[in-house]
């Protein structure tokens, strides 16, 4: 009897932890594409492993995801995928894009130093074929999100003085500047198309809300209000919209994996908001800009 309690428990044990697996490392990650036009979504490409994260290239001839520390290059229709050298940055996070004059890729690399208790991230630029990347922020963690639209200054979230905020710094380095210092999370700050504001998302007003601020940190404004958790707005290039991800239940200042959420457009000349797709996702899915340079499309990740 003993014997077959034991069994049945390490069966459970054995099944519990497989549960927990598939939540923390989804089977399939799927690369999807979604058509304003068409009202439709299209899986392009997908893996049984994870990936994260796409940028669509302003010339449209790829898509750049992280995956395992690296960046790939995707064509749209899936076909092809390519490694992109980053040199010694070997654990390249979610947080990755390409500057508005197509030259140069921003990246941040998690540089590993021992007891960083927010983690070790660090912004690098490199040439967008890739190279050796040269370090912009000497402050850790610092979490790229934007390019400036002269394509010498980035936006980011880093954790300073127990807090996390939103700075801007040029990227030949100096000083850096920040721009918010609400008590909770400012996170995925990203210009409009015009440089005139910065939209983000923040807990200032007690949950997670989309807001937006004039570019130089002024008039911060509250943009969403509603049931969901809403995260990571991404301007698109003709100033009309931008699309965001919302989680169905509130996480509080946490944007986990694997969690029931949908994309949503916020239409900028309405005020009008349209759920456009529902699916398993959340961390990983859109944090970086991901508009096609036409505006027309965006990409993001779904997972099973």
């Amino acid at each position: 009897m003993k014997t077959k309690i034991l069994f049945s428990a390490l069966i459970f044990l054995s099944m519990t932890n497989l549960s927990l697996q598939a939540q923390n490392n989804p089977a399939k990650s799927i690369l999807e594409i979604y058509s304003l036009d068409e009202e439709k979504r299209t899986p392009v490409y997908s893996e049984d492993a994870h990936f994260e994260a796409p940028n669509w290239s302003p010339d449209g001839k790829y898509l750049l995801i992280n995956q395992n520390g690296l960046l790939y290059k995707v064509s749209p229709d899936g076909s092809s995928k390519d490694l992109l050298p980053t040199g010694s940055a070997e654990n390249c996070n979610n947080d990755h894009g390409i500057s508005p004059d197509g030259r140069l890729l921003a990246i941040s690399n998690n540089d590993g130093f021992e007891n960083a208790p927010k983690g070790s991230s660090r912004i690098y630029i490199l040439p967008i074929e890739g190279g050796e990347p040269i370090l912009v922020t000497k402050k850790y963690p610092s979490y790229w999100h934007g390019w400036g639209p002269k394509s010498d200054k980035v936006i980011y979230t880093a954790h300073r003085d127990g807090n996390f905020d939103i700075y801007r710094i040029s990227i030949d380095g100096g000083v850096e500047e920040q721009l918010t210092a609400d008590e909770g999370l400012d996170d995925g700050p990203e210009y409009a198309h015009d440089g005139r504001h910065i939209y983000y998302n923040s807990m200032r007003s007690g949950k997670m809300e989309i807001w937006r601020m004039l570019a130089d940190g002024s008039n911060k404004e509250q943009i969403t209000d509603d049931q969901y958790s809403n995260w990571f707005a991404h301007p698109d290039p003709t100033g009309r919209y931008f699309v965001y991800i919302s989680y169905h239940e509130d996480q509080g200042d946490k944007h986990p994996g694997m969690k029931a959420v949908s994309l949503r457009l916020y239409d900028l000349t309405s005020n009008k908001i349209k759920t456009l797709a529902s699916f398993t996702g959340g961390q990983g899915s859109i944090n970086v800009p991901s508009w096609s340079p036409d505006g027309k499309h965006f990409a993001f990740v779904s997972y099973e």
